[in-house]
């Protein structure tokens, strides 16, 4: 979250979190809350996350290494904001988000930019990489996939391939129900921890 400070942040996306019933939460966010160990099951980018109540710790299901702070914020901010609302199939712009103008720059260095630079001249491995988040293609641009991020927060990856006159070009759209769920910032920065992963993917060999 590069316009915020992560301490004061993370600060308080816990107190919201502990603040807020859980199994409201649990029903809101779609996902599974424990009540004898006090926990949330959260599946995020194809690992399963575990946010203990009410101190909003966040630790990897099998996972050893520390939860990157800006990966904390955005879970306790999805338990502590998701509403009843359900995705619409309807996507939208980042432009059409609250506010989004105010980000737009942080969005287009963090999402777009990075996506033209992976699938601009490889629109294969997106859809590869989306498969093995859990993802599929869809219509749209040259190439487009649909990632389900969080139980209620899917997002699109559009690619245009270009030609002898355009370069490639890029876009990530959001479903119209995005803004129930989480603060537009977190939508600034949330394709790019979805492009991290697949750089990950990329690094590991996994996609070929």
């Amino acid at each position: 979250m590069p316009w915020m400070n992560l301490g004061p942040a993370h600060r308080l996306a816990r107190e919201e979190f502990a603040g807020r019933d859980p199994e409201a939460m649990a029903y809101n966010a779609a996902v599974p809350f424990d009540p004898a160990k006090k926990e949330f099951c959260v599946p995020f980018l194809g690992a399963r996350y575990l946010v203990r109540y009410p101190e909003g710790e966040v630790v990897e299901e099998g996972g050893s290494r520390e939860v990157p702070q800006e990966v904390q914020i955005l879970l306790l901010h999805y338990l502590s904001k998701a509403t009843p609302a359900l995705p619409e199939g309807r996507w939208i712009a980042f432009q059409e988000l609250p506010g989004g103008f105010i980000y737009t720059g942080p969005f287009y260095n963090r999402a777009v930019r990075p996506l033209v630079g992976l699938f601009g001249q490889r629109p294969d491995l997106l859809v590869r990489a989306a498969e093995m988040l859990g993802g599929e293609r869809i219509e749209g641009g040259d190439v487009a996939v649909c990632i389900p991020v969080l139980p209620k927060v899917p997002l699109a990856f559009l690619i245009w391939t270009g030609d002898e006159e355009f370069p490639p070009a890029g876009n990530v759209l959001f479903d119209a129900s995005a803004p129930r769920h989480l603060p537009t910032e977190d939508y600034a920065l949330l394709p790019g921890l979805v492009l991290g992963k697949i750089k990950d993917l990329l690094r590991g060999g996994n996609l070929g």
